[in-house]
């Protein structure tokens, strides 16, 4: 259903300084046409290397797969993302929400096309995940006796059983897609309706949103922790960790922000962003990315060291896996581009006031989480623990998450240029209207 990109058509008078069209720009539709384009030349070259794979090892096709949960993790992590990011925008308030919080909603509204991309790992979970090939204790006992498995693998598939299992996995799955599905249509039809209210009931709407947004937060951090398991850290058996979760919470934060502030940047070309987005505001967005960027290396390396101290057999290989046999590679660029560069140019406030060079750190923030989840993923598999090796299959990690991005990115253009990129009622808009020397 189409709708009204316009408030004026409600009306309901504009602020002075703002422009009278505040829709998204027409060149949001040549994005859209742009990444469904390239999302097909990918598309068409990840099934030709699928095809080369498999005559090479035979593994072509659990590389495409493998590859398809990187893409599911990245889209997945900007749909839900945004719509955590939103509700954490309703309870805290500022003048950042006004500039994000339409690409939120459009990012929170994608959450469809993830769904799609989910079922394919829930068709093919037996080619990706150990514990739904061996479902009994009888296969277990008969795979370790094959040499199949090892000892503590079949251990673990017998004690994790009651959770993991291809029951459980599809029903929580489908449990949380239905409540992030529900907080983010009741979210989005309450700003609809907020739109059409006059700004006298501006604080009846900010005591409405905080009461829906806050126990929203609770529910996604436990739900979203439930699926990380489930899709990415069981796909290893024999892996214990308690802090998973949010190590996954702040990276969803960390590539959500890196998004929505390389779309705002790109929005301001045209009006209305491009008055409404002043260096103020975009200072204060490339310090809020800042504070993501120390909160991820905290958890990630507080986890590392926290586990290599101790030492333990059980735990030692998870990490000994990703480091040896070429993976020590990955895991120092996975440093460089996660942490150290972020960190080092995010230091810089002129940085943070130029469009150019934050949106080039965004970029590789970006590519930081692709890197990462590469490295969470692939190790997973016997083929590739201790071996990072050459392989047309590997080269699926490319084309398969680009392909499923591109394609992603499609559907949140058309979402983005469903609404008013800018909300008229907002009680900050008519400061962030103001010349930025009035509040020099």
């Amino acid at each position: 259903m189409a709708h009204d990109t316009n408030p004026a058509s409600h009306d309901q008078a504009l602020p002075a300084g703002l422009p009278s069209s505040l829709g998204a720009p027409a060149f949001v539709d040549g994005w859209k046409t742009r990444a469904l384009a390239a999302g097909s030349v990918f598309a068409a070259i990840a099934v030709i290397l699928a095809y080369l794979g498999q005559s090479q090892d035979g593994l072509g096709w659990d590389h495409f797969l493998r590859a398809w949960t990187l893409g599911t993790m990245l889209t997945w992590g900007l749909a839900v993302g945004g719509l955590a990011l939103l509700m954490v925008q309703y309870c805290s308030g500022g003048k950042w929400g006004l500039l994000l919080r339409r690409p939120f909603e459009a990012l929170s509204r994608t959450l469809p096309i993830t769904f799609v991309y989910w079922i394919v790992m829930a068709i093919f979970m037996k080619r990706l995940f150990l514990w739904a090939v061996y479902t009994t204790k009888g296969a277990t006992y008969a795979a370790l006796k094959a040499g199949l498995i090892t000892e503590i693998e079949a251990h673990c598939l017998n004690f994790k059983r009651p959770m993991l299992n291809p029951t459980t996995f599809v029903g929580v799955s489908v449990a949380c897609f239905a409540i992030w599905s529900f907080y983010a249509w009741r979210l989005n039809a309450l700003a609809l309706k907020r739109e059409t209210d006059p700004p006298e009931n501006t604080p009846y709407w900010i005591k409405k949103f905080e009461n829906v947004s806050g126990p929203g937060i609770l529910i996604y951090s436990i739900t979203m922790t439930a699926c990380a398991i489930y899709w990415v850290m069981s796909m290893d058996v024999t892996w214990f960790s308690t802090v998973y979760g949010l190590l996954f919470l702040v990276e969803q934060g960390f590539q959500v922000l890196a998004f929505s502030i390389i779309v705002a940047l790109a929005l301001s070309k045209a009006e209305p962003f491009k008055t409404i987005l002043r260096q103020t505001e975009q200072h204060d967005l490339g310090k809020l990315t800042f504070a993501f960027v120390m909160l991820n290396i905290y958890l990630t390396f507080g986890q590392f060291l926290i586990i290599w101290s101790g030492n333990l057999p059980n735990e030692i290989n998870w990490y000994l896996n990703r480091i040896r046999g070429g993976w020590g590679v990955i895991i120092t660029l996975d440093f460089i581009f996660h942490w150290l560069v972020p960190f080092t140019l995010l230091l810089s406030r002129d940085l943070k006031r130029n469009k150019k060079r934050l949106t080039l750190v965004c970029q590789i923030m970006i590519f930081a989480v692709v890197l990462n989840q590469f490295w969470l993923i692939e190790p997973n598999f016997k083929d590739a623990a201790r071996n990072l090796h050459f392989s047309w299959g590997i080269l699926e990690y490319i084309f398969v998450p680009a392909a499923m991005f591109c394609f992603w990115l499609a559907s949140f253009c058309t979402q983005l240029k469903r609404r008013p990129v800018v909300q008229v009622n907002d009680p900050h808009l008519k400061e962030i209207l103001e010349p930025e020397h009035v509040h020099a």
